[in-house]
């Protein structure tokens, strides 16, 4: 069983920047894609950014150019740092992995950006 831990979470004010970090307790096998999404209030659960282990990513539209997610596939961890946050990234983010075929979610962090 995988489990992931996240940290990095807060109150930013607007156009400040947070770093989210994710690691996997898993040290066997590297992670086919690590990453994070995010849910609002009554929202859906968006992808913000994934990273596979090839090193392709994949960025949500709306933090294309101010989000960069970097991954490490020795120690299954992956950073997302944030940048020019604005009150619309204001969310639970949630760690996503898939290692061995499975997906893996952590508990969330909650990040909130004031006007």
């Amino acid at each position: 069983q995988v489990q992931l831990v996240e940290s990095g979470g807060g109150l930013v004010q607007a156009g400040g920047s947070l770093r989210l970090s994710c690691a996997a307790s898993e040290n066997s096998f590297s992670f086919n894609a690590m990453g994070w999404y995010r849910q609002a209030p009554g929202k859906q659960r968006e992808l913000v950014a994934v990273i596979t282990t090839v090193g392709s990513t994949n960025y949500g539209d709306s933090v294309k150019g101010r989000f960069t997610i970097s991954g490490d596939n020795i120690k299954n961890t992956a950073d997302l740092e944030m940048n020019s946050l604005k009150p619309e990234d204001t969310a639970v983010y949630y760690c996503y992995v898939v290692i061995l075929g499975r997906a893996y979610w952590g508990q969330g962090t909650q990040v909130t950006v004031s006007s």
